[in-house]
């Protein structure tokens, strides 16, 4: 049997009733071929990795035997800014919920596993491509120290899809993916439209409890009803989360794509990667959807996009809690962005805290110089990492401008006030470390800037290999490649 069977599932969010859910069965495939496992969480589920086999995956993911109720979600959201009441799982289901070994509960959700009552006439299926790029986004972002979900398993499916946006028929794929959890902002703005107060505040608790536990020892009442008290906490936890995840993805040059209010986790986690994209230079302008033709979710909206989707969540809310307490408190989104940004932004130049107003200074001028030169964004920082000298510190001048261009557009090039102004900053800061200080720049610079990013033509390159050879070696390479920063 499938060491998967005998997890200790908890029946978590079955237990809040069939107001949030659908009972499914998951559909049948012509073939199951285990193409990825994510060996490094099985630990987490309590599980040796060289006791699990390939079968074991696709028996319990891929036939999906032994184990119900499959449940798919309920939820609504705006999607572009318009409400839609007709959402849900169209094409996933909850499989289960686990304990890991660090007392945390854990989700494992499907994608591209067949049609549910939420389908609306989709075929509920997931192309083997869309799940490719759904493991690579998640593993380099984890890498990169992003708050994001992970993909646990991904299996090829045999059977052929249409779509409109890529050649077909192209292969499909069903992805199992691990998260805190698959509750969303829609979650709660479906209760609303459906006027049921009572249900929000059984979700509001059960999210609390299971999700926020820390508030209840802070809060007090812990074994007993939760206050309002406990609910504005968990709203203010919930905006610094969310405030913290918009700052990891400016950092890492990272563009979602569609942030709706149902791809919003309660958690503040980052999930379900279709479109994303990470940007080629430092363009606030950049839209990673084909289909977002006025740029609403574009690279430079995240922060206000996300703000704007905490406040979404107050109108469910307010049922329960005082609006106005909740607007004071969405307030205090964009201090709390700004300083983790301004934190992460330092570690990619190499340095841990640095005294107001330099290390802002640093970061604007920064920002500014990659935005006016329109060079390689992570180029940048992969430049800075492999050329970086404590000599640096002594004389500007061996600071070199190679960082800030490629080579083919070096000799057109000219030392602007900007770059002189950005290369002098940096040598004045590095100048009043010590030379213990000076040392610990290099592995702070491997730790936040991979030598591999995940642009466009990486994904490209080994999905050619995939799609005209079947020859994964590419994909698992790079997958090592962004695991590593290497």
């Amino acid at each position: 049997m499938s060491p998967f069977l005998n997890l200790d599932f908890e029946p978590a969010l079955e237990s809040l009733g069939e107001g949030f859910y659908e009972s499914v069965t998951a559909a049948n495939f012509p073939q199951t071929l285990l193409r990825f496992r994510n060996d490094r969480l099985l630990p987490l589920l309590g599980l040796n990795p060289d006791r699990v086999t390939d079968e074991d995956f696709t028996v319990a993911f891929g036939e999906f035997k032994g184990r119900s109720p499959l449940l798919a979600l309920s939820y609504h959201g705006y999607q572009f800014g318009v409400y839609n009441p007709y959402l849900g799982d169209g094409r996933g289901f909850l499989y289960g919920q686990v304990r890991g070994t660090d007392g945390k509960l854990y989700d494992l959700g499907t994608k591209g596993s067949g049609q549910t009552p939420y389908s609306r006439g989709g075929d509920g299926r997931l192309t083997l491509k869309g799940g490719v790029r759904e493991v690579l986004a998640a593993e380099a972002l984890a890498a990169l120290g992003v708050t994001t979900s992970r993909c646990f398993s991904l299996i090829e499916t045999g059977e052929g899809l249409w779509r409109g946006d890529e050649p077909s028929p192209t292969r499909s794929s069903v992805m199992v993916r691990l998260s805190q959890s698959h509750i969303r902002f829609g979650t709660f703005e479906r209760l609303h439209y459906l006027k049921r107060s009572d249900l929000i505040q059984r979700l509001l608790d059960h999210v609390i409890r299971v999700y926020y536990p820390e508030l209840l020892a802070r809060e007090g009442n812990a074994g007993g009803d939760l206050t309002i008290d406990h609910y504005l906490a968990f709203y203010r936890s919930l905006v610094q989360r969310v405030a913290d995840l918009a700052a990891q993805w400016m950092s890492v040059g990272f563009c979602h794509g569609v942030l709706n209010t149902d791809n919003m986790s309660i958690t503040g986690e980052s999930f379900d990667y279709g479109p994303y994209a990470f940007i080629p230079t430092y363009d606030l302008r950049f839209t990673a959807a084909y289909f977002d033709d006025l740029g609403r979710y574009c690279f430079g909206n995240q922060p206000p996009i996300c703000k704007q989707n905490l406040r979404s969540l107050q109108v469910p809310l307010s049922l329960i809690v005082p609006l106005s307490e909740l607007e004071e408190m969405v307030e205090e989104f964009d201090d709390r962005f700004r300083e983790t940004f301004l934190q992460r932004m330092l570690q990619r130049l190499g340095l841990e805290t640095l005294e107001p107003p330099l290390d802002r200074e640093l970061v604007r001028q920064t920002l500014e110089l990659l935005q006016q030169q329109q060079s390689d964004y992570h180029g940048f920082f992969r430049q800075l990492r492999q050329t970086f000298s404590p000599t640096w510190a002594a004389d500007p001048s061996q600071i070199p401008l190679s960082l800030l261009t490629s080579e083919t557009t070096l000799a057109s090039a000219t030392l602007t006030e900007q770059w002189c102004s950005w290369r002098d900053s940096y040598h004045l800061i590095l100048s009043r470390l010590s030379a213990a200080e000076l040392a610990t720049i290099p592995d702070r610079l491997a730790r936040h800037n991979p030598l591999t990013p995940l642009i466009r033509s990486e994904i490209e390159t080994v999905w050619k290999a995939i799609d005209e050879e079947d020859h994964w070696q590419p994909f698992y390479d790079l997958v090592d490649r962004l695991r590593s920063l290497n």
